[in-house]
């Protein structure tokens, strides 16, 4: 299970730090936390999905953000906007409650190794940690998207692909839900 977490999290860390390590790391230095851009942050505070859900969203299993976006096209009812906007918030709650953990412990480990105390133990500790927190994260993203699509019927998922560009190849499975 230690090297699934470190795993996921080595995945995820590298998306978002894969243009710096391009490029010299010296611009990065003024940052209070190293391994996180403002960007992150902000996106971590304001619980956005920072395309966690992209398997989902790709696999017409859409999130209720870019539904609700959508919703004249798609022909909501009034009970699916009001099931999608539960969603949301829930979904938001859980994940700023997960982001500013995972804040939280990020910044634990720059203290680690800016006190210049950082050892196997506590790397491997923080780490793990970290790992386990962007899973939770990326699981109440994904999470979300299961309950939207069960929220729209056939011809709503078929429109949505419709509307965000995705009906072409590549479709996902095609089952009633």
């Amino acid at each position: 299970m230690k090297a699934l977490t470190a795993a996921i999290a080595a995945m995820l860390m590298t998306a978002s730090g894969a243009h710096a390590q391009s490029q010299s790391y010296g611009a990065l230095q003024e940052r209070p936390i190293k391994a996180l851009s403002a960007d992150d942050i902000a996106g971590l505070r304001a619980g956005r999905g920072m395309a966690m859900a992209l398997p989902a969203e790709l696999n017409r299993y859409p999130g209720p953000m870019h539904v609700l976006e959508n919703e004249a096209a798609l022909g909501l009812t009034a009970g699916q906007k009001e099931a999608l906007g539960r969603q949301v918030e829930t979904m938001r709650a859980a994940a700023i409650a997960l982001g500013e953990q995972i804040i939280a412990r990020e910044s634990a480990l720059e203290a680690v190794f800016s006190s210049g105390s950082a050892d196997s133990a506590s790397i491997d500790r923080i780490t793990g940690e970290i790992a386990t927190l962007y899973g939770q994260l990326r699981a109440v993203h994904l999470r979300t998207h299961l309950a939207t699509r069960a929220t729209l019927t056939e011809p709503q998922l078929a429109m949505y692909q419709k509307v965000r560009g995705y009906d072409g190849a590549g479709r996902g499975p095609t089952h009633k839900h």
